[in-house]
């Protein structure tokens, strides 16, 4: 199934770029909505002269109108970054309850197949492992990192009630870890931070002891894993993610071997209600959209920290930009201003 006009939210950040570039690739038209809270434009800029692509710069937590077919919206919209969502608590929270509404109006309004990119977030510090779609979770809703675990908490029960209100086409991918070109030196999470404090000769900073577990997965398999969830009929919520589950630690480690250095590692106090592992279930996402990753973490890594030293500074981000109303627009026109 191949979409002719697809609606990406939050397509100005780190994952909404590599997807909106594939969706191009693949032939789609894309109009990428994006308030740029918490994406630097630098990363949208080589978009702008693609043939299909439009720019609406604005804030979904207000009405989403555009002219046109729409055929999919992806909602990947909010701060994703601890330091980010620590920063915007009240802009998380609005962004996952009414922005994800507006997106479902515009769904609704356009009958688009409408695509929630959640998160491992709502399984919290979990009690089960790995995790299972049919896991509930273990999150404090008033804790430090409550802010952006409630917005996709919320956000994945307003999409199952809106669709069963209305009969909406809807799919949830919860995302765990996605690391690779294009995520900003100052986001804050491990691969990022190691990778350019590795580059820089700066002790990696590792959080606690570094025996708490990710499983990182490459954006590119991320990106595959929602446009066979998008393509699909299957509501989720299906794990999209890695399997290969590596502590902190050595991750710094590896991390530091690709980059060939020689930093030091330090330790560092470990934030409050940090997980202590976290890795997926990845049975669904195998059965239903015969989806897995195929990007080794050697590659991966390899491939970003390409990437990272080409960057001769961390790149600035525009926070808190020009507010812009959602509009009509044409393919083609960018709305707010130049990037």
């Amino acid at each position: 199934m191949g979409f002719e006009r697809v609606v990406v939210a939050g397509g100005a950040g780190f994952i909404g770029t590599h997807l909106c570039r594939r969706l191009l690739d693949d032939g789609a038209q894309v109009v990428c909505v994006d308030n740029f809270a918490t994406a630097p434009r630098s990363g949208i800029r080589s978009l702008l002269t693609r043939a299909g692509f439009t720019l609406v710069e604005g804030d979904i937590c207000r009405p989403v109108d555009l002219d046109g077919p729409v055929d999919l919206v992806v909602n990947l919209a909010s701060p994703a970054s601890p330091h980010d969502y620590a920063r915007l608590p009240v802009e998380t929270l609005l962004t996952g309850s009414l922005g994800t509404h507006h997106l479902l109006n515009l769904a609704q309004r356009t009958s688009a197949r409408f695509v929630l990119a959640s998160t491992s977030e709502v399984y919290g510090d979990p009690l089960e492992h790995p995790q299972r779609e049919s896991y509930r979770g273990n999150v404090n809703p008033v804790g430090p990192r409550s802010m952006y675990d409630e917005a996709k908490r919320f956000a994945e029960a307003l999409t199952v009630a809106f669709a069963g209100r209305t009969g909406l086409s809807v799919g949830i991918a919860r995302l765990f870890n996605c690391y690779g070109p294009g995520l900003r030196p100052d986001d804050g999470r491990a691969v990022p931070t190691f990778i350019w404090q590795a580059l820089h000769g700066q002790p990696l900073t590792v959080a606690g002891d570094g025996s708490q577990t990710r499983s990182v997965c490459y954006v590119d398999d991320i990106v595959d894993g929602l446009i066979r969830l998008s393509a699909s009929s299957h509501r989720g919520p299906v794990n999209l993610g890695a399997t290969e589950e590596i502590t902190i630690e050595e991750l710094a480690r590896r991390i530091r071997s690709v980059a060939g250095s020689a930093a030091p590692i330090r330790y560092v106090p470990r934030p409050a209600e940090d997980p202590s592992v976290r890795r997926p279930d990845l049975d669904l996402a195998r059965s239903l959209l015969g989806w897995e990753p195929v990007t080794t973490l050697e590659e991966g890594l390899a491939r970003t920290v390409d990437w990272f030293r080409a960057l001769a500074e961390p790149p600035a981000v525009a926070v808190g930009g020009p507010e812009v109303d959602l509009r009509r627009t044409q393919p083609g026109e960018v709305v707010g201003g130049t990037v």
